[in-house]
């Protein structure tokens, strides 16, 4: 048993469907969807012409003018996401050591639409008309320096960075802070958003993107045997992680415990999964073991589940490796389905939603599962919400480059 345990005290959360845990929650096991036409740019030459965006964001809530226009739209999440996890947590900035609180928000591309802007700058009119404020606006650790400064925090303070493993893998390396001593309380998750020219042209090249534009809100099928590609998506996710002891000294309300983290490579391709699943298998059992749960204890997967060909495939070859028979009990689901995949926030939104499922004991669909895949002989929870109190959940991540993250969370009764 760990001396010092990990629980969740504060949630937040910009995506799609919703711009505050409250709302994105009711989205999700309402079955949602995000999807739609892509507004930011004009789409005429994309072969992709439709996204998952987040919908009347106001940035002034959280920010002003001037400050507003100083951050990259990623950054912007991230920071709302952050004072909503902090204020929803309780946390008293001026009640605690700051050298015990840390911060570690991560994303996996960074401030891609300040990247585009500027580069347009720079060809049209020169290199003196680049803004100072561009690479603070580009670097992707930058909403770690941001909640610092707002909050006085000054402990542990970085972003990692492994693609669409990026939250997941921040998350899990501020729970290790905790256990090992270096903080007592940490902001941690993800944030993304690069819907740009640029991004969609490389993700189309790549054969990575859905191209159904003819019916978009059914693009973002996981699992589905007409699956044929991932839907960008944007967004932040951060949790308030602190040690169970500093949480109930304070009088704190904890959703959840954060039991576990498993972190592997596939070691493969740079882009494509192990064919075999060793990797994501691997991960699952990492996070089981560090959270000391056998296979049989969990009762639900948030599955990385993007709606590729390949993912959808291995991942549920990985389940079946970790879970053995027990897997056909499981109930598995991908939020990606109604927020698109929201690249580095990912894992830290969907680990949001797998806090939010132990809370209230409902399970979040996978909705546009409507032709089953022989392969893919899982329950899925296809289309519709459903209720059952899970004491143990994981939520995979899993990133270009072969990077594997899978988190293990733990109902809390007290």
């Amino acid at each position: 048993m760990r001396q010092r345990r990990v629980v969740v005290t504060g949630l937040g959360a910009v995506t799609p469907i919703g711009n505050t845990v409250d709302a994105f929650w009711k989205g999700l096991i309402s079955g949602a969807n995000g999807a739609g036409p892509l507004t930011r740019f004009s789409v005429e030459a994309h072969d992709t012409k439709f996204a998952c965006e987040v919908k009347g964001f106001d940035v002034s809530a959280w920010l002003d003018a001037k400050e507003a226009r100083r951050m990259d739209l990623f950054a912007q999440y991230g920071l709302a996401a952050g004072c909503q996890a902090v204020a929803d947590s309780g946390l008293d900035p001026a009640k605690l050591d700051p050298t015990r609180v840390g911060v570690i928000v991560s994303s996996g591309i960074g401030g891609m639409c300040t990247y585009d802007t500027e580069h347009r700058k720079l060809i049209e009119k020169g290199p003196g008309r680049v803004s100072p404020f561009f690479i603070p606006m580009l670097i992707g650790d930058i909403v770690t320096g941001h909640l610092s400064i707002r909050f006085g925090f000054r402990g542990p303070n970085y972003a990692t960075v492994s693609a669409c493993a990026s939250g997941a893998h921040g998350i899990g390396a501020a729970m290790m802070h905790i256990e090992r001593g270096d903080a007592d309380v940490m902001v941690a998750g993800g944030n993304e958003a690069v819907l740009t020219p640029m991004a969609v042209a490389g993700f189309n090249n790549m054969k990575a993107l859905s191209v159904r534009n003819d019916d978009p809100l059914r693009a973002s099928r996981p699992f589905d045997r007409e699956r044929d590609g991932f839907v960008m998506g944007e967004g932040a996710g951060v949790l308030i992680l602190e040690e169970l002891e500093h949480a109930r000294r304070r009088g704190a309300r904890i959703y959840a415990e954060l039991g576990g983290f498993g972190f592997t490579a596939d070691a493969y391709h740079i882009t494509a999964p192990d064919e075999n699943g060793t990797g994501a298998t691997e991960v699952m059992r990492a996070a089981l073991r560090s959270a000391e749960l056998n296979p049989e204890d969990i009762g639900y997967i948030n599955a990385h589940g993007t709606s590729t060909p390949l993912n959808d495939r291995t991942e549920t070859l990985a389940v079946k490796n970790v879970f053995g028979d027990h897997a056909k009990k499981l109930w598995v689901s991908s939020n990606k389905s109604m927020i698109g995949h929201l690249l580095g926030a990912s894992g830290a939104v969907e680990a949001v939603a797998t806090v939010m499922t132990l809370v209230h004991g409902i399970v979040p669909p996978t909705i546009n599962y409507s032709v089953p895949d022989p392969e893919l002989d899982l329950d899925y929870v296809p289309n519709t919400a459903r209720e059952r109190r899970i004491a143990a959940a994981v939520s995979n991540s899993f990133g270009f480059g072969g990077h594997n993250a899978c988190l293990c969370l733990k109902a809390w009764n007290g």
